[in-house]
């Protein structure tokens, strides 16, 4: 198993609860994949660097976990398909980062 941080965004226009549920439904669809959930950060609301689709803030939320190279190419395919997910990427790590992050800690 190899080890992965994901950083999702999704559009501001979500509420809440559709929020939770969009991530949710991305973390069973990990889970359902055999993947492993280590830990997860909410970044909350925040500025996008450029206009993603006429917005100029998301939500961003970061996860890492452990899974298969082979599952995350497979994934990518249904997070596409996703109309709230304005951007995702999963980065290979060595070694995950200590939690909080520093972007966690600039939220309060």
């Amino acid at each position: 198993m190899n080890k992965f941080e994901v950083v999702l965004i999704f559009s501001p226009e979500l509420s809440t609860t559709n929020l939770k549920s969009e991530i949710e439904n991305i973390k069973n669809k990990l889970v359902t994949q055999s993947a492993n959930i280590i830990n997860e950060e909410d970044w909350g609301l925040r500025d996008l660097s450029y206009n993603i689709n006429k917005f100029k803030k998301a939500f961003y939320n970061f996860i890492q976990i452990e899974a298969s190279g082979k599952m995350i190419k497979d994934l990518n395919r249904e997070l596409n398909q996703s109309e709230n997910l304005l951007r995702y990427i999963f980065i290979k790590v060595n070694e995950h980062q200590e939690l909080p992050t520093k972007l966690n800690y600039e939220k309060k």
